[in-house]
């Protein structure tokens, strides 16, 4: 069966391997202080045209999002997110672990817009709530869909007026910024966030998270929580080499614009064959609406997740697609979705 799960279930780019392998004898100096991760994040800075912001490499997603949120936040704040936000639907309530509640708000097409942000900033009006202090943004959204320039330029504004931190959760960000309709540049985002993440778990890497800290005043002894959080690794050197290698000769974007052309085959065949969707399809996450029927049939052939019911005729499922899925798989999916 091949699967069209998600977007992690291949190891890694084979250039990321073959310098792993080669370079797998070298001694390199531990946490993160190796000329690999200064390589890496001087590769990462020439392409947000921006020397001034602080890398760091994490493990994972989760941990980042953690990091960022339990140690940029005063106890009493919270964070604003859309009600399907990672960090409110997929992260086990991490972050409301850390004291820090979550404030969900209604999504349109995956995203949050500066009016429901600004309905919560003024739900919450005294100290008998929580205060807000971050909203938190995520770039593919857990739909597949994008924020473009000029939505993260208002929600920066709002931000701005009231004062708010603006994270982005860029787990899929090659997706974003290689979709057709995209209108940010990844150099945007050091002037329109304060912190964001450059996903490598989900784009060829075995494992990673590049963390950018555009914020001067959110710099200062960062290692330390990231020591304390337990996202330091001894052998930070593993993934500096590949954020080193990723961002070597655009790999990274490469590698995210074929998972997204994946997408944009299996979508047209959809869109062909007269499938409506859940969420605009625009990146490698698709969300298309199937009778049930089908679907028995196509789990024979394919693993895939049901998001959710529709009613008892139809399902809401998400394909993914990634930067290992061969076209020959794509096209035997259209082929039987063609037949049907």
């Amino acid at each position: 069966m091949y699967s069209f799960l998600n977007d992690y279930s291949e190891g890694a780019h084979p250039r990321i391997l073959d310098a792993l392998y080669k370079l797998n004898k070298e001694q390199n100096i531990g946490y993160g202080k190796d000329n690999h991760c200064i390589r890496a994040k001087e590769a990462i800075k020439k392409h947000l045209l921006k020397d001034d912001v602080d890398i760091h490499f994490i493990p994972g997603g989760t941990q980042a999002n953690l990091l960022v949120i339990s140690s940029f936040l005063r106890p009493h704040e919270c964070v604003i997110a859309a009600d399907t936000g990672h960090i409110n639907v997929h992260e086990t309530g991490a972050i409301e672990a850390t004291g820090h509640k979550v404030v969900i708000m209604p999504h349109e097409d995956g995203k949050l817009t500066p009016a429901s942000i600004e309905k919560a900033i003024k739900y919450h009006t005294d100290e008998h709530m929580v205060k807000p202090g971050m909203v938190y943004l995520s770039n593919t959204t857990e739909l597949g869909t994008i924020y473009n320039k000029a939505e993260l330029t208002a929600i920066r504004e709002l931000c701005n007026k009231f004062g708010l931190l603006l994270f982005l959760d860029g787990a899929r960000l090659g997706s974003a910024l290689t979709c057709e309709s995209n209108d940010v540049k990844i150099s945007d985002l050091a002037n329109l966030t304060d912190v964001f993440t450059i996903g490598g778990t989900k784009n060829g890497a075995l494992l990673g998270e590049a963390l950018v800290i555009a914020r001067d005043d959110l710099k200062e002894d960062f290692r330390y929580l990231i020591k304390q959080r337990g996202a330091m690794m001894a052998k930070g050197f593993v993934l500096g080499l590949q954020f080193e290698e990723l961002f070597r000769d655009n790999l990274y974007f490469t590698l995210a614009s074929h998972a997204n052309d994946m997408a944009e085959k299996i979508a047209d065949t959809l869109k062909n064959n007269g499938y409506s969707f859940y969420a605009t399809p625009v990146t490698n996450q698709l969300f298309p609406i199937m009778p049930n029927i089908l679907l028995k049939e196509l789990s024979k052939e394919y693993n895939f997740m049901i998001d959710h019911e529709i009613d008892d005729n139809y399902s809401v499922i998400r394909l993914v697609t990634s930067w290992a899925t061969s076209e020959e798989s794509v096209d035997k999916l259209c082929e039987f979705l063609s037949t049907k």
